[in-house]
């Protein structure tokens, strides 16, 4: 069994689980994203990141994030109730 980690280091890894869960659910569908990808000069690379399914992997990726961090959070809840 591994030892715990501190409380400000897990309160930490779920802060950092929610910032980077919204931020990548949101990106991929605001224009920034569009901006950043059309850049790129070879178009094969920017055709495969402009397309929804791109979008919706690093999406889901996000929504990953933030079930990732509320579950340490309710872990992190629940060990400082007792």
């Amino acid at each position: 069994m591994r030892p715990s980690p501190s409380p400000v280091l897990s309160l930490l890894f779920v802060l950092y689980c929610l910032e980077m869960g919204v931020f990548l659910l949101l990106w991929p569908w605001l224009a920034a994203w569009d901006r950043t990808w059309s850049q790129l000069p070879w178009y094969t690379i920017r055709h495969v990141g402009l397309a929804p399914l791109s979008r919706a992997i690093v999406s889901g990726f996000g929504a990953v994030h933030l079930v990732w961090g509320a579950h340490d959070f309710d872990l992190w809840l629940r060990r400082f109730r007792r």
